[in-house]
């Protein structure tokens, strides 16, 4: 019994001895340990490296309103540049951050690649001769769609002259608009 377990203790150290000679051989060639699973679960881990890019040119300037200009080139021939500022900071605690940019790379085909872009309170948007254009909106759609947006001016127009008039339904206008701006949407008030 003696020699059973002296025997299992011994195979059980020349075990963990193996894992650790066998741990320290399965570093990668930047010393980051691969995985821990066992060798037979174990895929061979294929790493890329990236080759080193120069940046040629780096400038940034911050202004105390929060507004700022920044460019830089890499040795790869992507330029950057954008500019950005607070807008809107009196009516929103926040502010809205607009910013407008540049960027041109060339493409693994060898084309120069330029996008102009803006991001503010409507979203991005970015143009550019690579970017596909949608079809211009066929006539009929668009005389539907002015006349959707005449209606519903033409509605808020008379929610906003009836709320002149009535104390109680200008109270539940002003509900229902930060209702629907927040998030819950709240029908019409028309009929109420």
């Amino acid at each position: 019994m003696k020699v059973l377990i002296l025997i299992s203790m011994l195979a059980l150290s020349c075990h963990g001895q193996h894992q650790h000679q066998h741990h320290n051989q399965h570093h990668s060639a930047n010393n980051i340990p691969r995985d821990e699973k066992p060798d037979h679960h174990r895929h061979e881990d294929l790493r890329e490296t990236s080759t080193w890019i120069p940046i040629l040119n780096y400038n940034k300037e911050q202004s105390e309103d929060g507004s700022y200009k920044t460019e830089y080139e890499t040795g790869n021939n992507i330029i950057h540049k954008e500019t950005g500022f607070l807008k809107d900071f009196d009516t929103n605690p926040n502010g809205v951050l607009v910013q407008h940019g540049q960027y041109s790379y060339q493409s693994p085909e060898g084309q120069l690649v330029n996008v102009q872009y803006t991001a503010d309170e409507n979203g991005f948007r970015a143009t550019g001769d690579h970017i596909p254009t949608p079809p211009a909106i066929p006539e009929e759609i668009q005389k539907g769609l002015d006349q959707i947006y005449a209606g519903i001016k033409l509605q808020q127009e008379r929610l906003e002259q009836r709320a002149k008039t009535d104390p109680d339904f200008a109270r539940k206008l002003e509900e229902r608009r930060v209702a629907n701006q927040n998030g819950p949407y709240i029908g019409l008030l028309e009929n109420q």
